[in-house]
């Protein structure tokens, strides 16, 4: 265990009583049980994804961080430190928590309008089980509408990424003539009326309360538009964290240190949209960023301080499953860049808490890797439901059960995969693979180099291992898993993409940094005897060949 979980398990044990004046108390500590599932009603489920929200943006493990009831969750049922996403952007990692399949099996790529043809969300499955279900929020899928889905007994959503308030993006005209923004409800346009996470939750409540069935089991998935930027808190939390310290990382800055083995696109890319030092093409402090970013979880922390007090006063808590989780990560500056996207740790990272008081210990930290891929198949698995044959994934429900020990659990190698969007081109098409903590990156279509990283012993991605020798038989065995493991379900190994409609977010800061270099040891003379050599398979006859300026051809079988 590392001495970051240690802390974090010391801190479990000192939480007292927490309290907010502003959230529905939460629930008391739940005794533990042993429960036979097989011989209950089949149990409800809360699936609460936020946008955007790195790894450890919760009060347990930022301090000073005010997040009592996401940190009731960590105290009272399970934490997964090592909970990662197949694709770190919005669009495809929601349908692959839908569908339990990858971005290359679903085909939703990227967030500029991929087609859910052909696509079964899992909560159909669970309305045939008997399931009542309840999509809230965001859903940005499909061409930028907001129509209902199936597999969704109650609908209540918007389009593409929505507005924090009713009147953003309109013009003071449209505001003075009573336009709002609108949610779709079950088919029906409706205005809009305050500020989005307490309005979704508004919507989720009442559906608990009134709009449901209580005989039968249900499904509640609360989809938070926050804490995407650009962030606007709510009214009541604008003041908060004003004298919050907020500590940058060290590989922010723009050194020979920092910059030494990364790859030519990542030292452009913080001169850009998604730069720290070009952030969304202002001058914004980062800071002040991160703080507002802070602020604006605290609505989603109100939010599920009502879901897990609903759950209490109507005494469903001993018999209801809560997931808190990300659609993908974030970076606050790590290696000058911000967003997501690329296959570095805070990008794939996420938060992630069960809890399920009598099925889940309480104060658990499971530290297997758990995918969005493996969500859909642990829901059907809570609803006795058989996976079905399309689904990638695994379920976890054993493993933060504790009926299966963590060293039976075999998800395999940690795949990743990002596909280039033209409307934002600074990040390229990005393939990786982490095996035993050892993480191998590889780009498509630029000519850069590639990334291997020991995590166990450089867990902030500092020293890029690719041209070491001491790691050439790793970094080959890498590669060729990495391309058998891509293969899409016929067998096939394609890069998709969508139609461009302009350039995309191209600009740079005219006082900013300028393109970056290749890399120092590309830079030869002319007429090398080797100058061929990089067509052939990497290998340690190979190497010598390099090291010694020598043609090399590989031995023929």
């Amino acid at each position: 265990m590392t001495p970051r979980l240690k802390a974090f398990r010391a801190a479990l044990l000192a939480f007292g009583a927490l309290t907010s004046p502003l959230v529905a108390q939460p629930p008391k500590a739940d005794a533990e049980a042993s429960v036979d599932r097989s011989a209950e009603r089949p149990m409800n489920m809360v699936f609460v994804l936020v946008d955007d929200l790195r790894f450890d943006a919760m009060g347990f493990l930022t301090p000073g961080l005010k997040t009592p009831n996401i940190d009731y969750l960590a105290k009272n049922g399970a934490y997964f430190p090592n909970a990662v996403v197949t694709s770190s952007l919005c669009s495809p990692s929601r349908a692959t928590i839908l569908t339990g399949m990858t971005a290359r099996n679903h085909g939703v790529i990227d967030n500029n309008g991929s087609s859910e043809q052909g696509l079964v969300f899992f909560p159909r499955y669970l309305q045939q089980a008997g399931y009542q279900t309840g999509f809230f929020g965001k859903w940005h899928m499909g061409n930028d509408t907001d129509a209902p889905r199936s597999g969704f007994d109650r609908w209540v959503s918007f389009k593409g990424q929505g507005t924090y308030l009713s009147t953003d993006q309109l013009s003071p005209a449209q505001i003075a003539a009573g336009k709002r923004q609108t949610l779709n409800v079950d088919g029906t346009r409706v205005d809009r009326r305050g500020y989005i996470t307490d309005e979704l939750t508004d919507y989720a409540m009442d559906w608990l309360e009134h709009g449901r069935d209580p005989s039968r089991p249900f499904f509640l998935y609360l989809s938070h538009k926050a804490v995407h930027s650009d962030t606007v808190p709510a009214e009541r939390h604008k003041a908060q964290y004003a004298d919050l310290r907020i500590t940058l990382p060290a590989s922010m800055a723009d050194t020979k240190d920092n910059n030494r083995g990364k790859p030519i696109w990542v030292r452009n890319q913080r001169n850009s949209w998604h730069g720290a030092d070009f952030p969304y093409h202002t001058d914004a402090s980062l800071t002040e960023t991160i703080r507002s970013y802070y602020r604006t979880l605290s609505a989603v922390d109100d939010s599920l301080g009502r879901v897990l007090g609903y759950l209490r006063r109507n005494h469903l808590e001993k018999n209801t499953m809560v997931v808190f989780y990300s659609d993908n990560g974030f970076l606050f500056g790590e290696h000058g860049l911000i967003d997501k996207r690329n296959a570095y740790e805070p990008s794939v990272r996420v938060p992630m808490l069960v809890w399920a008081p009598g099925h889940v210990p309480k104060g658990e930290i499971v530290a297997s890797t758990v995918r969005n891929l493996d969500l859909a198949p642990t829901f059907l698995d809570v609803a006795h439901v058989s996976r079905p044959s399309q689904m990638e994934g695994t379920s976890f429900l054993s493993l933060v059960e504790g009926k299966e020990p963590a060293a039976a659990w075999h998800p395999g190698d940690f795949v990743y995969e990002y596909f280039w969007e033209w409307s934002f081109p600074q990040t390229p098409t990005t393939f990786a693979i982490t095996r035993d903590r050892v993480k191998y990156i590889q780009y498509q279509g630029v000519w850069d180099t590639e990334e291997l990283y020991d995590l166990a012993h450089d867990p902030e991605e500092m020293h890029n291992l690719i041209d070491d020798p001491a790691w050439l038989d790793r970094k080959i065995a890498l590669r060729k898993a990495l391309f058998a493991q891509l293969a899409d379900r016929r067998g096939s190994h394609s890069v998709p993409f969508t139609e461009k409609t302009s350039s995309g977010l191209v600009l740079r800061d005219q006082n900013g940094v300028h393109a970056a270099d290749f890399p120092a040891e590309w830079y030869v003379k002319p007429n090398l005897p080797g100058k061929m050599n990089g067509l052939f398979p990497d290998s340690k006859p190979k190497l010598e060949a390099d090291r010694a300026g020598r043609l090399y051809h590989p031995p023929r079988d």
